[in-house]
């Protein structure tokens, strides 16, 4: 009996780590999505730089972007914190280039014209588990504003 509670919870283990193993790509897609899906409102413009920041980021093709949308969405919606994401990007990314991710964040959060107040909490939570300083957040969100007009 003890084998076969063994065995299971084994098997567990094995299929929840293999779904735990996400890219970089993925990881950054999938903070992406959480700020464009924040207001509940997915405009066009939203959808277009997402794609565009994935293509020139990653160097990803129109399939390869449709794809990693699709699972991005997909792992956005069921997920419950920003954990696994972030930790990747920790894990593989510098500071410099985490610091890049978030001031991407936040031409997502303005590719509508205008900043909600989610968006913003969202990005300050991400910036915050990708160990950035206060200066460092405050920095990427002033480039961004100057982008915007």
């Amino acid at each position: 009996m003890f084998a076969q509670l063994k065995d299971f919870f084994s098997s567990l283990d094995n299929k929840e780590q293999s779904n735990t193993i996400i890219s970089t790509e993925l990881a950054c897609a999938v903070l992406f999505c959480e700020v464009m899906r924040a207001d509940n409102h997915y405009t066009i413009e939203e959808q277009t730089k997402l794609t565009h920041l994935l293509q020139n980021q990653f160097s990803l093709s129109d399939t390869e972007v449709t794809d990693i949308i699709e699972q991005a969405i997909q792992l956005s919606e069921n997920a419950n914190d920003f954990f696994q994401f972030t930790s990747q990007l920790n894990q593989h990314l510098s500071l410099d280039e985490r610091i890049h991710i978030v001031s991407l964040l936040w031409q997502i959060a303005y590719a509508d014209g205008e900043l909600a107040s989610i968006e913003e909490h969202i990005i300050r939570r991400i910036a915050d588990l990708l160990h950035l300083r206060h200066s460092e957040y405050i920095a990427t969100k002033i480039q961004a504003q100057s982008i915007q007009q």
